[in-house]
């Protein structure tokens, strides 16, 4: 690879596309951006502790099935 040759980062290029496909979907779905003023500070906590909840749930679920697979 040459010095001059642009260096791309194929998981970053993925993680863009896919915060671009979120994005979507959530103005689809919900009509608003993030750019929305409705919510307060606390509000945003919120939503992201709930986030953050959902992906504890997810990732518990999936170290389980990978512990009865290896039993």
């Amino acid at each position: 690879m040459s010095a001059d040759a642009p260096k791309v980062d194929g998981v970053v290029a993925a993680v863009r596309a896919d915060l671009l496909r979120r994005s979507e979907l959530g103005i689809a779905k919900y009509g608003v951006t993030l750019d929305r003023t409705d919510l307060n500070l606390r509000d945003w906590l919120q939503h992201a502790y709930e986030e953050t909840l959902d992906q504890a749930n997810y990732l518990k679920r999936a170290i389980i099935e990978l512990d009865q697979k290896n039993v």
